[in-house]
Formats: structure tokens, sequence, C-alpha cells
């Protein structure tokens, strides 16, 4: 079974940026990427996902229809012990507090630390085979 990681991010862009940034860590199977250009996308992939475990949500706050302060408790909801990364380009502490109280794990600005976010992710990993 492959661990794989939801970005959810409403500009394509990101799903380019991202592929391009991890793309030595998928090409050796350390996990594998996934991307929902919605929040109702994103819920339903947690929903349908089979085969492929998803063991973190990458979520950015500012999208149209359902932000991602809306799709955290949501996500919460369905997956309890899920962890959820939130980005924004807006880092004030309010918007902070706000995930934070809704669920978020870690908050991370734009322009993303890609440096910083595969250690992280390898974190999760780390804590999710120790928890099986």
């Amino acid at each position: 079974m492959t661990v794989m990681v939801l970005v959810v991010d409403d500009e394509p862009d990101m799903e380019t940026m991202f592929r391009q940034q991890f793309r030595r860590e998928v090409r050796q199977g350390l996990y594998a990427l996934d991307f929902a250009l919605s929040g109702a996308s994103a819920l339903e992939k947690l929903s349908t996902c089979t085969g492929d475990q998803i063991i973190l949500v990458v979520s950015d706050i500012n999208m149209p229809g359902m932000s991602g302060l809306d799709l955290l408790p949501k996500v919460k909801a369905q997956r309890p012990d899920l962890p959820i990364f939130m980005i924004s380009a807006y880092g004030d502490n309010n918007t902070i507090t706000m995930a934070l109280q809704r669920g978020a794990n870690k908050f991370l600005t734009k322009p993303v630390d890609f440096h910083q976010l595969k250690q992280d992710i390898t974190a999760v990993i780390e804590e999710t085979k120790g928890s099986r």
C-alpha cells in the first residue's frame, strides 16, 4: 500500500509546483501525491480512497466555495486522526489561530518552504508507521 499526501488548492499551477518539488520522493516510492482543486473534491477523495492510504492533507485556505478553514472540521469529522497542514499567503495571527482551533496541525505560509515541508511529511510517515 502506498502512502499518499493529498494537496488541496484551487490553483492548477500548484500541482505542477508540487510535482516538480517532490519528483525524487515520488520516484523513490516514499509517498504519492494526489490533488484536489476544491474542498468538495478533497472530501470525495477522502471518502472514496481505496488502495492508497492518505496520511496527510495539505490545503490552501483561500479557495472559492469551501475555504480551507471550512474544509478542516469536515475532514476532522471524517478522519479525526488525519494530520492537516494549512497553507496561506496571509499568515496573520487571526488566520493562524482560527486554523489551529479548527484542527490544523501545522500552518505554512506561501511561498512554501518545500525543504521544511519534506521534513514534516517524513515525520508524518514515521508517526504513521509507528502507530500501525
